[in-house]
């Protein structure tokens, strides 16, 4: 099958034979480092290679959201590459995926580039690996004999464009190595993430993104021995490569670690022989498993990170603090012998690296829980939603029974309490293929070796999801997962339609609704329809309001079908309890205008979450302003204005004045995390950073006592102690009113992700979530003067301006996308607070 794989590739190249291989100077017309590649280049070198060699296997594996096309290139011998699959599911069966023994010793190396756009030599040392691992008379043609090479040559083509668009602008001919030429430092968003500005280096494990999506699927076919992300750091920055600093995850095995260390040796005696600078141990640790590195390492693999000093500011040539000049012809060469050497000492490890991976999933996770229970509540679409995630992982669930009640760790209270097993309660175990990985995705604490880490301390999934769960120390014996099956959506003529209010789909079928300009209204009291209480936030179109479409009754039962919701008729409009559908207290839904602000002064993460959740997730048309000519912009168009995680540092008196004039005049307006800073002890708003004078005194004393603290504090022991004002995204229980249009559809609790230490006091009313103690921290690391201020603390709340509404929220509920419960939180931001 040796090219059966291939995408695009030439069959008269096939009929002919291979034609000569070029070197990537030879194709190009350019020397390596001469200047930045073009990703149709690099497309097109890589498609040569694989037309000229028969060492490579070309498969195109997806695209970009801009329609770019992601590749693997397979490299190997011709003998092992007319094996692919044979090698592929080969690993599936060391790891226990696939029944059956494995029939050759062929270890795989992954070696990933580009995933940070900006970060941009790796695509360029790519071009460099392939050619030597094939060209004639190669002395690296030993290593292939028992090692297959898994190219990813730009993760991210969409973002690497961006900064290569932006240098070839305005980079100087020559370059100039001064870091203050225009060159050197970027415009916002920057080249860095993908095309709704997300970084896909935090996407492994939660796969919000198409480029993710689509890369995870084939990895997870593969599970590699080996994986490398390339990456670049700070200019000033020596090379860094393993092994990594602490922490650790606990779960990370002795031989993963060792072999680390085998790696960066390897690694150092090229570095040394060339009087190259290096670090390692340091900054760069192995905890939070979204991570290039990390999730890799959870799926068996040793994985590591590799940073050559550079990134965005260093275009074509820099200049270094010491005086030296960084060229890419520099950063091409480290990145190009890591990856090289990473290569050899797998090859000469092969046995060992091939054994020590079947033990990694023969040797369960050695956590104090055994399973976990996710509690069903009747929301099938959130269930829908996290089995769908659970495949993609290849994590294994389904359904058990137990005659007797359980005790184990309550995700939402952080206690331990007795509970039993539905039929329809999800329950997995950890005696399962994906142990390590399911023991660290749910693990309701993480335990931190180090409390100095790179990343947040806290994902678990029930978290996540907003689901009630139970870890429990019981091995129990999983079966078929057991589901009810959705409502048949076939209606009849009735008075009108009414949908529960309970997760996103809710809010697709909604927001499909609205586009196709249908009349509809919501409940902010529950409703009772006989036997069926629809709660505040359900929402509900009649054949009155919508009489001008043509057979109505037809037309809901095909969108409630194809968005997977049940519909319920509503027979009269007299109903048996709550109130009536002609009630004041049944709203009507007027369909917002809403714009987002991006720009310099905003976070491109946050600004691109929030785009991305409107036109990936939601369904829903959002108009984009930039900070950079927000003043001309007539907001009066807008009903719902989104001030995203940001500083606002352009947005002066007046700016902050428009915005208040336009919410008293019934506009609404989101701000989120960082903006919020622009509205705390401000004369627009009643927001304040504390909830009295005495509160505000007392964390003032607090704040001086650290201070003079800290004048004695040892140098070296500083950033530790500092650290008790910082929160490493660390997660807290909500206390909500879920009877507040801001929290329809939610109960009396929310899991909020902190990745702020800002606060804010109560307001006088609109109170909708709050931190009421310290006893609220419930995983993750925060600093235990974090914990004290936070207590008492406001998180989500609405204040009403003249004839509209503020609405702040101290942590980002769409945070990097994957915290999915919030996201029905700001929906309610958006169609319900307003109206």
């Amino acid at each position: 099958m040796k090219k059966s794989i291939v995408v695009l590739m030439a069959f008269a190249g096939m009929l002919n034979g291979y034609s000569q291989l070029k070197s990537p100077t030879g194709f190009l017309g350019y020397e390596p480092g001469d200047q930045f590649s073009r990703h149709h280049q690099v497309v097109s070198y890589f498609q040569h290679v694989a037309e000229a060699s028969p060492q490579v296997v070309l498969q195109q594996y997806g695209a970009s959201y801009e329609k770019r096309p992601l590749y693997l290139a397979f490299v190997s011998t011709g003998e092992n590459l007319d094996k692919l699959e044979t090698i592929r599911t080969d690993n599936l069966k060391r790891a226990g995926l696939m029944s059956g023994s494995p029939e050759l010793s062929v270890s795989v190396v992954w070696l990933s580039y580009n995933v940070h756009g900006n970060e941009s030599v790796s695509t360029e040392a790519a071009l460099a690996t392939v050619y030597e691992l094939v060209r004639d008379g190669s002395d690296k043609a030993e290593w292939l004999k028992n090692t297959l090479i898994v190219m990813d040559p730009c993760v991210n083509p969409d973002g690497r464009e961006r900064y290569v668009n932006f240098y070839w602008q305005y980079g100087n001919q020559p370059y100039n190595a001064n870091p203050d030429s225009w060159e050197h430092n970027e415009s916002w968003p920057g080249g860095r993430a993908n095309h709704y500005l997300f970084d896909l280096n935090r996407d492994w494990a939660w796969q919000t993104q198409v480029e993710s999506q689509q890369r995870m699927a084939v990895y997870n076919q593969w599970l590699p021995q080996i994986h490398v992300d390339f990456h670049e750091q700070g200019i000033n920055a020596p090379y860094y490569f393993a092994p990594a600093a602490e922490p650790f995850h606990e779960l990370i095995t002795d031989w993963q670690r060792d072999f680390q260390t085998q790696i960066g040796k390897n690694h150092s005696k090229y570095f040394d022989a060339n009087n190259w600078f290096y670090f390692t141990k340091q900054y760069f640790d192995l905890l939070y498993p979204s991570y290039g590195d990390t999730y890799p390492i959870y799926n068996g693999a040793i994985g590591m990170t590799y940073e050559q000093g550079g990134s965005g500011r260093a275009g074509l040539g820099v200049l270094k603090e010491e005086g030296d000049t960084l060229t890419l012809k520099d950063r091409i060469d480290h990145h190009y012998t890591t990856g090289l050497s990473t290569i050899e000492i797998t090859a000469q490890n092969n046995e060992k690296v091939l054994s020590e991976f079947s033990k990694f999933f023969n040797q369960k996770a050695t956590s104090n829980y055994k399973s976990y229970v996710l509690k069903y509540d009747g929301n099938q679409g959130k269930f829908d939603a996290l089995r769908r995630w659970l495949d993609a992982q290849g994590i294994r669930y389904g359904s058990a029974s137990t005659p007797k009640p359980l005790s184990g760790y309550h995700y939402g209270s952080g206690k331990t309490k007795s509970f039993s097993i539905g039929a329809e309660d999800i329950v997995i175990s950890a005696d399962q293929p994906k142990s390590v990985l399911t023991s660290v995705l749910f693990e309701p604490k993480t335990k931190l070796s180090d409390s100095l880490t790179y990343d947040i301390t806290a994902w678990a999934v029930p978290y996540a999801y907003g689901v009630e769960a139970y870890a429990t120390s019981a091995a129990l014996s999983v079966g078929a997962s057991k589901t009810t099956p959705l409502e048949s959506t076939k209606l009849s003529d009735a008075y009108g339609y009414i949908f529960r209010w309970e997760n996103m789909q809710d809010a697709r079928l909604l927001t499909a609704l609205l586009k196709e300009k249908v009349q509809v209204r919501f409940t902010t009291k529950p409703i009772r329809l006989g036997d069926k209480v629809f709660n505040q936030g359900s929402f509900l179109v009649t054949q009155r309001d919508n009489a001008k479409i043509p057979d109505f009754t037809t037309f809901v039962s095909d969108l409630s079908t194809q968005y997977g919701r049940a519909a319920t008729a509503i027979t009269s409009g007299f109903v048996s309890s709550g109130p009536d559908i002609g009630s004041a207290d049944v709203r009507f839904l007027k369909a917002p205008k809403v714009a987002l602000i991006g720009g310099p002064g905003t976070s491109s993460l946050d600004f691109g979450a929030t785009w991305h959740f409107f036109e990936q997730e939601l369904g829903y048309p959002i108009t984009t302003l930039s900070t950079e000519y927000f003043n001309r912009v007539d907001l009066n168009q807008y009903d719902v204005l989104i001030m995203q995680n940001g500083w606002y540092s352009d947005f002066k008196d007046n700016t902050m004045q428009k915005i208040s004039d336009w919410v008293a005049d019934g506009g609404t307006l989101i701000a989120v995390q960082g903006a919020l800073g622009k509205l705390a002890d401000s004369d627009y708003s009643e927001l304040s950073t504390f909830n009295s004078d005495a509160e505000k005194a007392a964390f003032e004393d607090m704040d001086n006592i650290v201070k003079e603290e800290l004048k004695l504090v040892p140098d070296a022991d500083r950033e530790r102690y500092e650290i008790r004002e910082y929160v490493a995204g660390a997660v807290f229980k909500v206390h909500l009113d879920k009877t507040h249009p801001l929290a329809f559809g939610y109960g009396d609790s929310y899991f909020s992700l902190k990745t702020s230490a800002s606060r804010y006091g109560y307001l006088p009313s609109g109170n909708v979530g709050v931190i009421k103690s310290s006893e609220d921290h419930l995983s993750g690391f925060a600093g235990q003067l974090v914990r004290d201020k936070v207590g008492s603390s406001l998180v989500f709340g609405v204040e009403s301006v003249g004839a509209g509404n503020m609405v702040y929220m101290a942590d980002n509920p769409l945070f990097r996308s994957f915290w999915q419960n919030g996201k029905l939180l700001f929906t309610n931001a958006i169609f319900y607070v307003g109206n």
